[in-house]
């Protein structure tokens, strides 16, 4: 089964995932669709208040955040990671569970990125904004770096976050039964 949608000029079939037995959700994945990453990013761009910063989390949003930054001539974005790495020193983190993640997760981002976003407009950026609680790990890591949270956005909102005032978004993706039609 699969969803068919047009999004920023894309029409792409997105396969559709139980998440449990009541439960389909659209897999929405551009790892790999360059076409449609930098339509993306342009769209998202036109709707984007100024900013100084572009953060997402890892790991879909890594290359929408990328294809933003490169596209508005910005010559830094941030990723907010899974895990620590070597490199990281002075760690912020905090934790998560998202929809497509079967079980908790951190999320964390290092000392040199939390001090270069202190004070600025910053704009999260991921590509599919459902529960809300990538958006609002993300949140959190920006809050204690002491960035200015200007725009939350995302390609498309999932289920309860479409009726969301708070977040800009391309095209709305519903949530399906198991038989794939539209959920109610």
């Amino acid at each position: 089964m699969h969803y068919t949608m047009n999004i920023a000029g894309c029409e792409r079939n997105l396969p559709l995932c139980p998440v449990n037995e009541n439960l389909y959700i659209g897999a929405f994945v551009i790892f790999g669709d360059v076409e449609l990453t930098e339509a993306c990013a342009r769209e998202l761009l036109k709707l984007a208040p100024e900013h100084d910063v572009l953060i997402t989390a890892e790991s879909k949003g890594i290359p929408l955040v990328y294809a933003m930054a490169r596209q508005n001539n910005e010559a830094r974005h941030l990723i907010a990671r899974k895990a620590p790495k070597l490199y990281m020193k002075n760690i912020f983190s905090t934790t998560v569970n998202s929809i497509t993640t079967a079980k908790e997760q951190t999320l964390c981002i290092d000392g040199d990125d939390a001090a270069f976003m202190k004070g600025k407009r910053v704009v999260i950026v991921d590509d599919v904004i459902s529960t809300g609680e990538s958006l609002a790990a993300v949140e959190k890591l920006v809050e204690q770096a002491g960035g200015n949270i200007v725009a939350k956005m995302a390609i498309l909102a999932e289920g309860d976050a479409q009726q969301r005032d708070d977040i800009i978004y391309l095209e709305k993706l519903p949530l399906f039964n198991p038989d794939g039609t539209v959920k109610e």
